[in-house]
Formats: structure tokens, sequence, C-alpha cells
């Protein structure tokens, strides 16, 4: 008999979560804020509540679920008439990469580092941050990019037909730390890289935020500011 009411309740738990997730809106579905992701995590943990003890009353978990919906649909009503408590509940975007250049405190006020940011950058199929022009941290945790238009004739970058490599954009200074395994790879030094950034008008390692270099021997670099 407790067999058959765990089914039963397990069943009608599923229905009601489902019912109360398709009435918050697709939008629900597609992008979680951090609002929208608290009002879903506290919907399934009374769910496991409810479920965890046969001998709770069914209407201990349903009207607290019930109650959080209706603040959902409430705030989203809100969230539609006004965008100051849209900012205030779903956030606003974050520019980290304007121009070419990455913004590090922007980065640093979202906590968000440079592996998150390649990482980002590899789900939509950029393998460059020198082929960004511009990438938005949306307020979902998602990165938008830009990149940049395609010319025809690029300028000589001082490393052009020095060597050619294989391989993916190897990052050669990551917060201003020398990534001395990547240089190995490319049979190059640390005095070398030195000589790179010194053309581009940088006199030491600590000036710079993060260094690239791509399969051409395309020298990316951007400053600390």
């Amino acid at each position: 008999m407790d067999i058959l009411t765990i089914f039963l309740r397990t069943v009608l738990i599923y229905f009601v979560v489902f019912l109360m997730l398709r009435l918050m809106g697709k939008r629900e579905i597609g992008k979680l804020s951090l609002f929208d992701l608290v009002i879903s995590i506290m919907i399934a943990e009374i769910a496991v509540f409810v479920l965890e003890d046969s001998g709770k009353p069914l209407l201990d978990g349903l009207i607290p679920m019930g109650t959080l919906v209706i603040i959902q649909i409430f705030i989203a009503y809100l969230t539609l008439k006004s965008r100051t408590l849209r900012l205030l509940f779903d956030g606003k975007p974050s520019v980290i990469i304007s121009k070419g250049m990455i913004d590090r405190d922007e980065m640093k006020k979202h906590r968000y580092n440079l592996d998150d940011l390649m990482l980002q950058l590899r789900q939509n199929k950029i393998m460059n941050v020198a082929d960004v022009e511009f990438a938005v941290l949306e307020p979902s945790g998602k990165l938008s990019v830009v990149e940049k238009a395609v010319k025809e004739s690029e300028p000589a970058e001082a490393t052009k037909g020095t060597f050619r490599y294989e391989g993916l954009p190897l990052p050669l200074i990551m917060d201003s730390k020398v990534q001395d395994q990547n240089l190995e790879k490319i049979g190059k030094t640390r005095f070398w890289l030195k000589n790179q950034i010194q053309v581009k008008g940088v006199r030491d390692f600590k000036e710079v935020f993060y260094c690239s270099i791509d399969h051409r021997g395309r020298i990316f670099l951007d400053r600390k500011r």
C-alpha cells in the first residue's frame, strides 16, 4: 500500500511541477535569471520534501509551490511594466570586450576570469580573442559575441614568416603570468616573448593582461589599464 501511495504521489507531483513551470512561461525554459533559478530550486526542493515523507499532507507542498508560482507571475508582470524592476531582478548585460579590448575591471566585478572567457568563446566557435570586436556577458551568464569584420589585407606582423605551427591559438600570458608550457610548444623562450611585446610598446610582462599567438604567428596583446 505504501509503494502504491508513493507511486501516485510521485505521478501527481510530477504533473503539478510540470504545470507550474508551464504557467511560469516559456521564458523560464529558455533562460534562467538569478530570480528564476531561485524559484525553480525552491519548487524542486519542496517537491522532494513532499515525496520523501509519505505521511505529510500533499497540501503542505502544493500550497508553497503555488505561492512561489504566483510570486513569479506577479514579479514577471511588474518587470514587463518597469525597466528598473527588470534590471533589479534580471540584472543587466556587461561588456567584457569592447572594440577588441578586454575590460579587466568588468571581468573582476563579475568574478569572471580568462578561462571562463576562453571557454565561452570556444562555445561560440571563436578560437582567438583577436577575432572579437564585442563580447557581452548576458544576465543569464551566456556570452554574446560580435566578430571583427574580415579584412582582405592584413598588416604585416613582426612574427609573420618566422615560424608556423598547426593548432588553436595559444595563450602566452594570462593575468600577467607567462605560460611557459605554451612557449615550449612553439619552441620559443621568454626572451623572444619579451622582444615581441616590446615591439608593441610594452616593457614588462606585468603590464600585460592577456597575450596569445595564432597558427600564423600573429600576436594578440591586451594591456592592463
